[in-house]
């Protein structure tokens, strides 16, 4: 393993010593989720009989400074449309790891393939309210690969500086009213790209676990 200090700060080597040292999760740590901003939430949003899901979080080795690739889902999904998202979805009873099934929808949604995807560690599960324990599979992206996004699930693939992401004072909060009940939510808003709900979620939760 790199010593640290020979690392430049946001960059993917760093990310990747920070991963391999610190993702695992410790006993006693509480897990990740909606909850964290709606804690009176906690019992019905962390809770057994979620459906699993896994999420690439994928953080592209550019020369200049790491970014992180994100998607835009497709308006016309029924669930989440325009949402930005990470790529990912159900873990499918075919998949052998949750790493495989992140992998796997990483390929299906924007042809982002496995030859230039190296797994660096995971996040604790991410609690969703709406009824998802995602897994976020961290990963250093090689680059030179050429996307092929399908219009069916995606409009959009773009990245966003790892140092834009990871830095606290970006990670604002907001609140929508659902079902007469107020929730709260990280919004990281970016060029024009509206990063906010479990996708913001997600990104805070790598923020605190590998750079807090």
């Amino acid at each position: 393993m790199m010593d640290q200090r020979t690392l430049e700060p946001y960059s993917a080597a760093d990310f990747r010593d920070r991963a391999l040292r610190r993702a695992a999760s410790a006993p006693g740590d509480d897990v990740f989720g909606d909850h964290r901003l709606n804690p009176a939430f906690r019992g019905t949003i962390v809770r057994d009989g979620l459906r699993p899901a896994a999420v690439l979080v994928p953080v592209v080795d550019r020369p200049d400074g790491a970014t992180m690739l994100l998607t835009k889902r497709t308006e016309k999904l029924k669930s989440h449309p325009g949402q930005v998202a990470f790529p990912g979805g159900r873990v499918d009873p075919g998949d052998v790891s949750v790493e495989a099934a992140a992998m796997r929808e990483a390929d299906e949604e924007i042809g982002l393939k496995a030859d230039h995807i190296e797994i660096v560690g995971r996040l604790s599960d991410y609690y969703s309210g709406s009824g998802f324990r995602i897994t976020p599979v961290l990963s250093v992206v090689r680059p030179g690969f050429t996307l092929t996004i399908n219009a069916d699930e995606v409009d959009d693939a773009f990245e966003v500086p790892l140092h834009f992401l990871m830095d606290a004072a970006n990670h604002q909060t907001d609140s929508r009213i659902w079902n007469n009940i107020e929730r709260y939510f990280y919004t990281m808003p970016y060029d024009g790209r509206h990063i906010w709900g479990v996708t913001a979620g997600i990104i805070r939760a790598v923020h605190d676990r590998l750079y807090a």
